[in-house]
């Protein structure tokens, strides 16, 4: 667990106006246990800083856990199944898993909480940021429900282990979010 270079030199707040949402998952609770010790884990539950919650929880991969994308399209194929197009998560969803349907739904209900709590907020009135910690799919899909498009929106998107995401509003209006690229350091918003 050494390799995590950028945990160790990037400080991710404790204090402040920080908002963390952590998904009910052990490997969630893994990460979040690299970040915070349990004194810190305490003191964000103490001072209502952390939520766990299911809605960001890793897609419900069902029959496909552990394959990758060349094994479940060779599965299907063998099945009679795609014959018109390869299978693509973002369309078909998960055989006994979930549906993209049920992802969007679920990453929806945090996203207008988020969207809730920081509309008074556009021009920093009152700090409030809120971190998400996640994993693959779910926090892909979190960014597409995010900009407003449908979860089948082909946007190829790659988000590194343990990277960092930051997602905005344009002209500080919560009717125009969006994904911050190319992101200068140190990192003032609304700049």
């Amino acid at each position: 667990m050494e390799n995590i270079p950028v945990l160790q030199s990037f400080p991710l707040p404790q204090s402040g106006d920080f908002k963390y949402w952590v998904p009910a998952g052990w490997l969630a609770q893994q990460t979040f246990d690299l970040l915070f010790d349990e004194k810190q884990a305490q003191a964000l539950t103490d001072a209502n800083k952390m939520t766990t919650t299911e809605d960001l929880a890793e897609w419900d991969y069902g029959m496909y856990e552990g394959l990758v994308t060349s094994e479940i399209r060779a599965r299907r194929r063998d099945q009679g199944l795609d014959k018109e197009r390869p299978w693509d998560i973002w369309k078909d969803g998960c055989e006994d898993g979930e549906s993209p349907n049920a992802v969007a739904a679920r990453t929806d209900a945090p996203i207008s909480k988020i969207r809730d709590i920081q509309a008074p907020n556009m021009y920093g009135e009152k700090g409030s940021d809120v971190v998400l910690l996640s994993h693959g799919h779910c926090l892909r899909a979190f960014v597409k429900r995010w900009l407003g498009y449908p979860i089948d929106m082909p946007i190829s998107l790659m988000l590194e282990p343990g990277g960092i995401g930051i997602l905005s509003y344009e002209h500080h209006s919560i009717q125009e979010p969006a994904l911050v690229v190319g992101l200068a350091l140190p990192y003032t918003p609304g700049t």
